[in-house]
């Protein structure tokens, strides 16, 4: 359909104006009243006064960047990390971690009263520690441009390895991020020198990294086929570092180049993965995540419990361990595959795997006429509206729901309330502090 200019759409200004933030929202933005208008600003926590220029002006809000101080709140501290602000990856380290749980925990239980109109009591937010947690980072890779004298932009021999700057491609040059395991913290600076030393230094395209139990993962995608003199000298960094080595030739592709397979621990199970497939970033979340899930389903011997959307079996294989029987369902065929070996590998014989897209008819999957007493459900982004009036069907006693988005939590959530079940629980997950991520698990009851 056309889209067509309308002067009511958007507003730009250059107003000034002085505000006083009387919340924060769950991505980090002071919210304020100007003219009957909410003013969403960065930077700005609850209870501090500021001006403010702003740059947005919508009908029922406005958006506005700090220019000045007035006040400042005991909540504020100063940011760790010395790219705070510039680099795009945390929004929320000038909050003290209090205040960003508590503002977290109330924007989802204000999200799902509105929603569902159920107002839930308030609970201990899961959480681990603010500083050092990621296991999982993406570094891009790019040549330094410094201008010419006529003002053209002319590529060096310089590399930068960081995290895109906030509102832009550019990357911030990365020599130390204080919210990655210190593992892999510590490798940012010899492998930016191993990387820089190597002949096909204008043809790598990106650096990932993960924290595996028996070690730091990393996986390099280059371009165009490397040298044996290259291969060497990654041979060498990932002897003298002790890191398992793949290499990316082509996008979709990754290959071993040294070290074992890697694998991290749930629940006392080892699960092998492959360094590109999904992974909770947080371990110390996960883990008490995926205790509290066992908890709220009360696993009892003869349970049947069905997984949806179980990647790996994060979740099917600890259940699994409880449990009369155990099926997972996932939509990625690599994902089903390690499942189905790791459950082997962890003499789990009570557990099935199915490879199904759940935005399907799921009632003519194979899965689906079986019976199940108990429900969990871990779906991405969009929620799980294909599968909720299965769900329903299924009439399980209790349904567990994770989710990294609360508006599609809160979405279906109303299915489960209709059909009968009442919302018994709903904790916060602070899967990634200092970021606008807001990530939840709820607990459903048939009554």
């Amino acid at each position: 359909m056309a889209q067509f200019y309308s002067p009511n759409r958007r507003k730009t200004t250059r107003q000034t104006i002085t505000v006083t933030a009387t919340d924060l929202d769950a991505f980090g933005q002071g919210v304020a009243r100007h003219n009957g208008k909410a003013v969403f600003v960065s930077g700005l926590l609850p209870g501090e006064q500021a001006e403010v220029m702003l740059t947005e002006d919508k009908r029922h809000f406005s958006k506005g960047r700090l220019t000045r101080l007035l006040s400042s709140s005991e909540q504020r501290v100063k940011p760790a990390c010395p790219h705070f602000s510039v680099c795009g990856g945390c929004q929320q380290q000038h909050a003290s971690i209090e205040l960003q749980q508590r503002s977290k925990s109330a924007s989802l239980l204000r999200l799902i009263a509105q929603e569902t109109g159920i107002t839930a009591e308030p609970a201990a937010v899961i959480a681990g520690p603010d500083y050092g947690y990621r296991r999982r980072a993406r570094l891009g890779l790019q040549l330094s441009v410094l201008k010419s004298q006529k003002g053209k932009p002319v590529a060096t021999d310089t590399l930068l390895m960081g995290f895109r700057q906030e509102g832009s491609n550019d990357l911030v040059s990365i020599r130390h991020c204080p919210v990655l395991r210190p593992e892999l913290d510590q490798l940012l600076v010899p492998l930016h020198q191993c990387l820089s030393s190597l002949d096909a230094l204008k043809r790598l395209g990106h650096v990932e990294m993960v924290l595996a139990e028996n070690g730091p993962v990393v996986v390099l995608r280059h371009l165009d086929p490397l040298s044996q003199m290259d291969t060497e000298r990654l041979q060498r960094f990932a002897t003298t570092h002790s890191v398992i080595l793949f290499l990316a030739p082509q996008s979709d592709e990754i290959e071993k180049l040294c070290g074992d397979e890697p694998f991290y621990q749930v629940d006392g199970l080892g699960l092998q993965f492959n360094p590109r497939d999904f992974i909770q970033v947080n371990d110390a979340v996960n883990q008490q995540m995926v205790a509290q899930a066992i908890e709220w389903l009360n696993i009892e011997p003869e349970d049947r419990v069905l997984d949806l959307f179980c990647g790996m079996g994060n979740f099917t294989l600890p259940l699994a361990r409880r449990a009369k029987h155990v099926v997972g369902v996932e939509g990625v065929a690599t994902l089903v595959a390690n499942g189905q070996d790791n459950a082997r590998r962890n003499h789990l014989s009570n557990v099935s795997f199915f490879h199904e897209n759940l935005e399907d008819d799921v009632s003519r999957q194979p899965w689906a006429q079986q019976g199940f007493n108990k429900i969990l459900l871990d779906p991405a982004r969009a929620g799980a509206a294909g599968v909720m009036s299965h769900i329903i069907k299924l009439n399980p006693q209790r349904v567990v729901y994770v989710s990294c988005n609360p508006t599609t939590l809160a979405r279906d959530s109303k299915i489960l309330l209709q059909a009968g079940y009442r919302l018994a629980e709903v904790r916060m997950l602070d899967m990634f502090p200092h970021t606008g991520h807001l990530e939840s698990m709820a607990l459903f009851i048939l009554e």
